[in-house]
């Protein structure tokens, strides 16, 4: 059945525009409220959510609204304040809460906005709750008796709660101690978090994007701007970078060079530490996972599987594969058995376990993975365009993937979000990487 608001993230977008707009907000909260208080049907317990938010200007408008609509479905609600979105599905399962809700528009700039939801469990609601909200939001917004509207209440310590857990998932025999570290926190939602977790394992902090204004958000820092943590980390002579997104759930790191590592370079480095300790069954890319990475799991006899693009997805196959690791080359990277979604803190402690345990850098975990050049092409269409459908496309796909064999690949696919077509091909040449993808892209212009 096809969404009208969700997408595969939340709910996102433009705030003031549909449907991030106050009264829409509240809607969604009421509606979600009716939706998720099903199962206390019946019994004396009172549902309660905890909502989360990043430092975007917005986000108080958005929270009061969504806590309106709660209020008015019957549910009470639990104010976090700006927390991580892997924060909050952490605490609505220590907590055991029926939900947890985030406001944040992740790494888009602080004009946009969105809400997001995860389940008592911790992990994003299924896919048929989702659709039973968008059934409700649709409907008339109603409100409960008097004695039976939801309560609000501040989360005490939030933010010391989340900051013991981002350490219980850093080995106890391990520390940091004698390393200098640049923690971008892109003026997000970590920038009170991030800092602490990493000094109070020892590292000494130099903080970058931990000034947030509601204006400033990811706004030349962060993981979607990693050049200013590379510039930190030179100018500070510090061992390694850190880079979060606007919610914290995405990493880049950086190494005493400067040397950027992305998401799918961090996932190696994570892979390879945890098969010097034991068996890994596989890992989890997405249709975006470069090759080379690919091509050293199978050399290491380990599984791999690509996704879908979104850590949603990722997520879903790892838990239908039952392995514990995946993720995608933006930063997106998940680690079951130490969080139930994707963490940007805990992620960066996981690689930060494999260095201090090999006694290796970034640079020399890395040394035995070279990331094929790509070369991706946005290729503007007709709205409704299936290019499956155009035979010289089809023919043009079919001739590059011969050429290419095994030592590279084609991938095309459609934007979900414009009128575009999305070309990328794969190989172990930069230039031909590039001339095959033109190729391709000068068929779909056609």
């Amino acid at each position: 059945m096809a969404r009208k608001y969700f997408g595969t993230d939340g709910i996102r977008g433009l705030v003031g525009n549909s449907p991030i707009t106050p009264d829409f907000v509240m809607r969604l909260g009421y509606a979600a409220g009716k939706v998720l208080a099903k199962d206390k049907a019946g019994t004396s317990e009172r549902p309660t959510v905890l909502i989360g938010k990043d430092t975007r200007i917005s986000g108080y408008m958005l929270e009061a609204a969504l806590e309106a609509g709660f209020s008015a479905a019957g549910v009470d609600v639990m104010l976090a304040g700006p927390m991580p979105t892997p924060a909050i599905a952490y605490l609505t399962r220590a907590l055991r809460l029926q939900a947890g809700v985030v406001i944040s528009a992740s790494h888009n700039p602080f004009q946009d906005n969105g809400i997001k939801f995860f389940s008592g469990h911790g992990t994003k609601l299924p896919d048929a709750v989702e659709l039973d909200i968008e059934d409700m939001v649709d409907q008339p917004m109603g409100c409960v008796s008097s004695e039976k509207l939801g309560r609000a209440t501040r989360l005490r310590d939030a933010q010391g709660r989340y900051i013991e857990f981002c350490k219980s998932t850093f080995p106890n025999e391990l520390d940091l101690r004698g390393l200098k570290i640049v923690v971008d926190c892109a003026h997000g939602a970590a920038y009170n978090i991030a800092p602490h977790v990493f000094h109070e394992l020892g590292a000494e902090v130099v903080e970058l994007g931990t000034k947030p204004d509601g204006f400033n958000i990811n706004d030349g820092v962060g993981a979607t701007a990693p050049k200013a943590m590379a510039a930190a980390v030179v100018e500070h002579k510090a061992d390694l970078g850190i880079a979060l997104d606007g919610d914290a759930d995405r990493l880049i790191m950086c190494d005493a060079e400067g040397r950027l590592y992305n998401g799918d370079e961090l996932l190696y480095v994570m892979v390879r530490a945890r098969l010097a300790t034991g068996p890994v069954a596989g890992a989890v890319g997405t249709l975006m996972t470069n090759m080379a990475l690919e091509v050293a799991f199978k050399e290491m006899g380990i599984g791999f599987a690509r996704a879908k693009v979104g850590d949603r997805y990722v997520l879903e196959m790892m838990q239908e594969r039952g392995w514990l690791l995946g993720g995608e080359g933006s930063g997106h990277l998940l680690a079951l058995d130490k969080h139930t979604t994707g963490d940007g803190i805990v992620s960066a402690l996981q690689v930060l376990t494999a260095l201090k345990r090999s006694g290796k850098g970034l640079a020399e975990c890395c040394s035995d993975l070279t990331l094929y050049p790509q070369t991706l092409i946005n290729v503007r269409v007709q709205p409704g365009t299936d290019w499956t459908k155009n035979a010289a496309v089809v023919a043009e796909k079919d001739n590059v993937e011969r050429e290419l064999g095994d030592d590279g690949r084609v991938l095309i696919r459609p934007s979900g979000t414009e009128p575009l077509v999305r070309v990328m091909v794969e190989a172990k040449n930069a230039e031909l990487a590039e001339s095959m993808a033109k190729r391709i892209a000068t068929r779909l212009e056609v």
